[in-house]
């Protein structure tokens, strides 16, 4: 009898058991976390395909899918597009259904450290085991049906058969890039949402807001809702479906306070902090609103329960162990102005450390980011060619900003500082800092 035949269908999604540690080593998730994935040989191979780049269709997805016995087609599905935004709502579904009593699958992308923080199950990141025997079974598929998938094509399966797996009861899905063509887009959504829309990977999706939008939209359904953020008009997107899906948008939602760690919001505290959180809670309320009206039981005092616990780790998020260290991964102009709005509003200056990838308009960056007024600017550069240079981050910021390389930079953020620090930039510079530092970023 094969895995898939197995009378119990349910992974063991925790912790391996933890091996002693040096009583000066974090405290961390587990130690498969850390593990290299040369350590998984399914891990291993699939970060051989994390060079292949992006590839266009749903054919790779759709076989592997059928060849699995679609596995995506065992739960509900809310599926998550937009340019900023998506992870916020969708760790605030993922806690305040799971809140609520509900088996939760949350899919996200990308990692900061390991890739089994993609897959979340009922408040667990998938196990480093599992998650090789899910590959495997989708590199069999891939090789019994003659195909050569990308990285994020076998994690979208992966993901979807670990909530089989695992039977959850609603499985939260995050777009990767655009909608159109992405991985997630060949499952059936019962509840869509758009968060926003701004200028992002043009060079895929369209250089116009419009355009953008139209690739965005198609992960809508005829006659299913389609929840849109605050901030986007349903006159300006009815031209750009599609199809004609029941477009619902978020709702005002107002915050009795805002500060920079934190906000108020009907008495309960949002530890997503900013004014944008505010809104991505607005949408994902709306998205609970017609889960109910869909046979959800979501009592409000377990809702707010749930958001209450919700954190985010890199996004405007607090590093554990260090003093008065904050990351947020904004990597896209819009994500720039977002952070430099809530900076400026809560009269917050801090030392602020950046760094992104070369392909990213570092100068709209730029100059979002210094209306914070930052009280110093210190560049950081990693490992590869896909890193703005040294010469690149001087070019834009000037000829005396020091620059510092990963493992430079982590040993300057454990010294202590007056000053709050500030780093952003790219999620993989989140990512690389965090390993150089031995921090894991908590479920």
């Amino acid at each position: 009898m094969s895995r898939m035949d197995a009378p119990d269908r349910r992974l063991n999604t925790g912790a391996d058991p933890r091996p002693e540690r040096a009583a000066t080593e974090r405290k961390g998730p587990d130690a498969a976390h850390w593990r290299r994935t040369e350590d998984w040989p399914q891990l291993e191979k699939l970060g051989r395909r994390g060079h292949w780049g992006i590839k266009r269709g749903l054919g790779n997805t759709t076989a592997l899918l059928n060849a699995l016995g679609r596995p995506d087609r065992s739960f509900p599905i809310v599926l998550i597009a937009g340019t900023n935004g998506k992870g916020s709502v969708g760790a605030l579904l993922a806690h305040a259904m799971k809140s609520a009593g509900n088996v939760v699958g949350w899919y996200t992308s990308p990692h900061l450290v390991s890739p089994l923080e993609r897959i979340w199950m009922d408040g667990h990141y998938i196990g480093a085991g599992a998650l090789d025997l899910l590959l495997n079974e989708a590199f069999e598929a891939e090789r019994d049906e003659g195909l050569e998938a990308t990285y994020f094509e076998l994690m979208t399966v992966a993901a979807f058969s670990a909530f089989r797996m695992t039977g959850v009861e609603l499985a939260i899905m995050e777009v990767g890039l655009g909608g159109r063509w992405d991985a997630t887009n060949a499952c059936e959504p019962m509840v869509s949402v758009l968060t926003n829309v701004g200028l992002e990977h043009q060079q895929y999706l369209g250089d116009t807001l419009e355009a953008i939008a139209k690739e965005k939209l198609c992960i809508a359904r005829d006659g299913h809702t389609l929840v849109v953020g605050q901030d986007l008009k349903p006159d300006w997107l009815w031209p750009l479906l599609e199809c004609r899906p029941a477009i619902f948008p978020a709702p005002p939602v107002a915050a009795s306070e805002i500060a920079w760690d934190h906000s108020l919001v009907s008495g309960h505290r949002l530890n997503l902090a900013g004014a944008h959180q505010v809104k991505n809670l607005a949408t994902a309320l709306e998205v609970m609103r017609h889960l109910r009206c869909l046979g959800f039981p979501i009592p409000d005092g377990a809702l707010w329960k749930g958001i209450e616990g919700t954190q985010w780790p890199g996004r405007l998020w607090k590093v554990p162990g260090l003093d008065e260290v904050w990351m947020d991964g904004a990597h896209n102009p819009d994500g720039a102005k977002v952070l430099a709005d809530h900076a400026v509003a809560c009269d917050v200056h801090p030392a602020l450390f950046f760094g992104a990838m070369k392909d990213k308009d570092l100068g709209a960056m730029k100059a979002q980011l210094m209306r914070m007024s930052p009280s110093s600017i210190t560049g950081i550069v990693g490992e590869g060619d896909r890193w703005a240079s040294a010469e690149k981050l001087r070019s834009v910021f000037g000829g005396e900003l020091a620059v510092l390389d990963v493992r430079g930079a982590a040993e300057r953020l454990k010294e202590k500082a007056e000053t709050l620090r500030l780093i952003t930039g790219s999620l993989y510079l989140l990512g690389d800092l965090l390993s150089e530092l031995r921090i894991p970023p908590n479920p």
